[in-house]
């Protein structure tokens, strides 16, 4: 049986056992960005999943897996978290956002315009979440917390213990904070207000590389 917080490597990922809450956590990596998306639990045997962010090969990923999820929860709409949305949004899963799709929010533009050949086909929202403060989707309940400064539209969801922050906090750093609609202040400000307020050992999983903990990043993270 699995400990609590075990980790596997397996060539479909790293995938994390929370054995604490029956839940399933494999994370794949992709795209020029090397943007992190989530997988939480199965749709194998009857059961449901749920995706967090979309970053480019996470389509193929899943079809490996054999896994649908039902669920596409999107941290925010920069072009690296979003790039295989419409491709799960063509087999059938919801996609939930902040704000509807919108090229300013991709990135897409500002990129092409310095020489990178993006290209991000359109997709649709399902449901928007503004406003919104519990949501519940894949039968996995949601807190909701808007954590603007990065983008406009970043949302953080939390699941029990667990975060799953996008580009808000990260193992040791922040997100960016100088792309268009960017504000430093208020990023750090959402940071300190709505996640170092959480208790210390909720986990963070955040966009761009390792997880981490409140504790870890209210003691040693320089830009908190």
């Amino acid at each position: 049986m699995a400990q609590k917080g075990m980790v596997l490597a397996s060539k479909y990922g790293m995938i994390l056992l929370m054995s604490d809450h029956d839940l399933q956590i494999r994370s794949f990596t992709g795209g020029m960005a090397q943007t992190n998306g989530y997988l939480l639990g199965s749709s194998q045997n009857g059961g449901s999943c749920v995706l967090i962010d979309a970053p480019l090969g996470i389509s193929q990923w899943l079809d490996e897996l054999n896994e649908v999820p039902s669920s596409l929860l999107l941290t925010h709409q920069h072009y690296d978290h979003i790039e295989d949305a419409a491709k799960m949004a063509a087999k059938g899963t919801k996609l939930y956002a902040y704000s509807p799709y919108a090229q300013s929010l991709t990135l897409e533009i500002l990129l092409q315009q310095s020489g990178i050949p993006l290209n991000i086909t359109p997709y649709a929202i399902d449901q928007i979440l503004e406003g919104q403060s519990v949501l519940e989707a894949g039968g996995l309940a949601f807190q909701l917390e808007h954590v603007p400064g990065h983008s406009p539209d970043s949302v953080v969801f939390i699941h029990n213990d667990l975060v799953f922050g996008g580009d808000t906090l990260f193992a040791s750093g922040i997100g960016r904070a100088d792309l268009p609609d960017g504000n430093m202040d208020l990023l750090v400000e959402g940071i300190r207000e709505k996640m170092l307020t959480l208790p210390n050992s909720t986990k963070v999983f955040p966009g761009h590389g390792p997880d981490t903990t409140i504790e870890l990043e209210k003691a040693t993270n320089p830009f908190l």
